[in-house]
């Protein structure tokens, strides 16, 4: 597993990390036991990064984590959680000291720490990128000792721009993958002039960049791809990447005819991500331990052709720009 710095941190992290929202909750069933054994085995394939938040399953992604690291004991990784999405409702104006410093205390709590490593606001509404009370706030907490650092998870490209102005801002988590290309204009040659650590999530599109689904396939009533498949709860850009699922099974038969001999798609899907320099570190999730150390395995694939990254771009522009492009 490859290693590098965490933007202006002094933390180093693996280049594939571990997405603890599917041990929380909103992806159907995931028993805690097999929540633990994805971490470890996780954390064994090399591992040096979590990303999890409050409210996945009200806590209870972080209440695993932090048991998995107290059994294990020895060196531990980085963990960045995130914060906000506790708000009812979420508006910009519950973007305030006290109430980050409210879920923080629980985080804290949660992960049985003294300092949280990472505190990234989660996917706030556009306007709080607007107020530079809230930055204040955030630089505040971090001297008082609560959290290590601070970055943004985000939306929108825009949203990225704004908040790496400020300049305590140290990570940014964006959703980055074939189906969504974006960030690899002008956002991550901002990012990367200003020595900001980039963290891609949703890398496998939901499941659909694994090449596992079909049209047959379906899924839980409490699994965010059947209740939030039209934006019913939370930013329809979180669930298949905001692709149409039937234009996303199509362009994934494309895709596929380029998985290098020995890997699956995902690992493709993964390593395509890794293919951008700008890019820290790749959070996909797992339900289980063979999950957890198949995506870490993408790592060691080798660099994708030029021809791969032409093909899978133009399918991108063909298939897919047309619904996510101008949203995101």
């Amino acid at each position: 597993m490859r290693e590098h710095s965490f933007g202006r941190t002094d933390f180093t992290v693996s280049d594939i990390g571990f997405g603890a929202w599917q041990i929380g909750g909103a992806w159907g069933e995931v028993s805690e036991a097999d929540g633990r054994a994805a971490l470890n085995a996780a954390l064994d394939s090399g591992m040096t990064f979590v990303d999890t938040a409050d409210v996945y399953g009200d806590g209870r992604s972080e209440r695993i984590i932090a048991d998995v690291l107290k059994s294990r004991g020895g060196s531990r990784p980085m963990v960045a959680t995130k914060a906000g999405r506790r708000l009812n409702p979420h508006a910009a104006q519950g973007y305030t000291k006290a109430n980050l410093e409210s879920f923080i205390d629980r985080s804290l709590k949660n992960l049985d720490v003294e300092r949280l490593d990472l505190v990234q606001l989660h996917c706030p509404p556009t306007d709080a990128y607007y107020q530079p009370d809230l930055f204040d706030a955030l630089d505040e907490l971090k001297r008082a000792g609560k959290i290590g650092h601070y970055g943004v998870s985000v939306e929108k490209v825009e949203e990225a721009l704004k908040a790496i102005e400020y300049p305590g801002v140290e990570s940014v988590q964006i959703i980055f993958n074939i189906f969504r290309q974006r960030p690899a204009g002008l956002f991550f040659a901002e990012a990367k002039r200003r020595n900001v650590a980039v963290i891609a999530r949703v890398p496998l599109a939901s499941g659909l960049l694994s090449g596992k689904i079909n049209s047959q396939t379906t899924f839980a009533a409490d699994d965010h791809r059947n209740f939030n498949r039209h934006g019913e709860a939370f930013d329809v850009g979180e669930t298949f990447a905001g692709v149409p699922f039937e234009i996303g099974l199509k362009a994934v038969e494309e895709i596929s005819k380029l998985v290098p001999a020995g890997a699956s798609m995902a690992q493709l899907a993964l390593r395509w991500t890794l293919m951008h320099e700008a890019v820290t570190v790749v959070i996909p999730g797992a339900r289980n331990a063979e999950q957890a150390a198949a995506n870490a395995a993408a790592s060691d694939i080798a660099p994708l052709g030029a021809d791969v990254m032409d093909a899978t771009r133009d399918v991108y522009e063909r298939m897919i720009a047309p619904y996510v492009h101008h949203r995101w």
